[in-house]
């Protein structure tokens, strides 16, 4: 049996599935490749002022294991706290495991920080960094963000550690807007099975017996979807797409870093244009300058088709939510980009209860009230209904990426002229084109620069072929020995 295959056999298999569904849960439970879990209770947690004393707490009362898996914590004043109070319990005699992403540390959290915790006791792993025989591995991220404890209580959401979301009251900065969930009740189940597939992805997996998970009460009447997505499951991507099919009254989306695809742009398209409520939430204040002109750039084809776009006024915002039809929630860690889903792995809890829902959108108005509407004008052009004031961005090395993605997408366009582009889109065109000018420059004038790292790189794509080639000649020739 496969490393995989065992996590999955002996890891929390207590899930009180929903059976008899009608058609829709059916399509819905195959569409997201999780089963829908009943007895649960879900609590809606807005920003870091009310998901942070709760993780806090939860921290606090542990008595055997703590899991904790986050894209990263920042060596910061809150990411201090939180490791103290981990180093605490770690010493005290609870099992503390912890998950972070390679990429997300880098710049934020240094080795001396990671290894002041490992000191303290806590079993500390890095995912997925670099390695020589996989030189574009490091393209696939742990972008989940959950806490669980015990058995008793799991937090799942789109918040990190770090002081970004509490805010900088001494500098006038506003804390970061981001949603997650608290969840007691059978659903604990997945959640610690999607963290023991995590951890055994980046070392041994799991103790056998461990821990028992076998006898989690009900807790509650919401009905939950627990999805932890790993690269080319597209689960939440084929679900959302579902969705928007599905919806009869009201799509409302709140995301970070939008960049739909062609596929999904159109689902929201169509929605809109059937008479759906349509509406999507992103920032004002992006992390990277440019990113603002990015991100508008795909909202005129969605604009056109009567979908309603608002950008956040605050410092950022960072939720990943969607709430359709009064009914279906998510939350979680995954944007709508292609990254998230297809590239990541991700986490995200699917809420199917209608007094939970009237929570979601009801913070979902409350948010627009905060927020600028964008309009296209007579010359098609995205604007703003009102000025909004400028607030200060923080650089992350994840929103550039996604940048660079809105960036070729674009100059793609414009190449094969597969779809017809706006004004909008001029500015990323523009400077598509002087990103061009500049490397026809040098290699024209210093192509040394150029062809020195492209010889590097084809060198060490050929090496990696030729080791994993021959590694998997030999395991065919063993496999076959075996077999006679």
């Amino acid at each position: 049996m496969s490393t995989r295959a065992a996590v999955f056999a002996r890891a929390c298999d207590n899930r009180k599935y929903v059976k008899g569904q009608d058609n829709v849960g059916e399509a819905l439970s195959r569409a997201a490749g999780a089963p829908l879990i009943e007895g649960n209770r879900i609590r809606l947690l807005k920003d870091a002022a009310e998901n942070y004393p709760e993780w806090i707490e939860a921290i606090n009362s542990a008595k055997q294991w703590i899991h904790f898996e986050t894209y990263i914590i920042h060596q910061d004043e809150a990411g201090d706290h939180f490791a103290d109070l981990l180093a605490a319990r770690a010493r005290e005699g609870v099992r503390v495991r912890l998950i972070y992403d390679w990429v997300g540390a880098l710049g934020n959290a240094s080795r001396r920080f990671w290894r002041r915790l490992r000191q303290s006791g806590i079993d500390v792993r890095c995912f997925n960094p670099p390695s020589l025989d996989s030189p574009f591995g490091w393209i696939t991220r742990d972008h989940r963000k959950m806490i669980s404890v015990d058995g008793e209580v799991a937090y799942i959401s789109g918040l990190c550690v770090g002081q970004g979301w509490v805010g900088y009251a001494d500098r006038g900065i506003a804390p970061w807007r981001d949603t997650g969930v608290e969840i007691r009740g059978p659903a604990l189940a997945d959640v610690e099975r999607a963290f023991a597939e995590s951890w055994a992805a980046t070392g041994p997996a799991l103790p056998a017996g461990e821990y028992s998970l076998e006898s989690i009460p009900d807790a509650g009447d919401a009905a939950l979807r627990i999805i932890a997505a790993v690269p080319n499951t597209a689960g939440v991507y084929r679900l959302d797409q579902l969705m928007a099919a599905l919806a009869q009254r009201t799509v409302w989306l709140s995301d970070a870093y939008f960049i739909g695809t062609s596929a999904y742009v159109q689902a929201l398209r169509a929605a809109a244009k059937s008479g759906v409520d349509v509406r999507m939430l992103v920032p004002g204040a992006n992390d990277v300058p440019i990113m603002r002109a990015v991100a508008r750039a795909g909202f005129r084809p969605l604009l056109e088709a009567g979908v309603r776009v608002f950008e956040w006024n605050g410092s950022m915002m960072h939720a990943k939510t969607a709430v359709i039809d009064g009914q279906w929630s998510r939350v979680g860690s995954t944007n709508l980009n292609r990254t998230s889903w297809l590239n990541n792995w991700e986490l995200d809890v699917i809420v199917e209860n209608e007094r939970f829902a009237r929570k979601m959108e009801e913070a979902f108005l409350d948010d627009l009230s905060h927020s600028t509407e964008i309009v296209l004008n007579k010359r098609n052009r995205t604007l703003p209904i009102t000025r909004r004031p400028r607030r200060p961005k923080e650089i992350g090395a994840r929103q550039a990426a996604t940048g660079v993605m809105r960036l070729g997408n674009v100059v793609g366009a414009a190449i094969t002229n597969r779809r017809e582009l706006g004004p909008a889109e001029a500015v990323i065109m523009g400077l598509g084109g002087a990103i061009l000018i500049v490397i026809s420059l040098v290699a024209a004038y210093w192509p040394m620069i150029i062809s020195v790292p492209v010889a590097v790189l084809c060198g060490w794509l050929a090496i990696t072929l030729l080791i994993r080639a021959y590694k998997l000649r030999r395991r065919s020739g063993r496999g076959s020995r075996r077999r006679a």
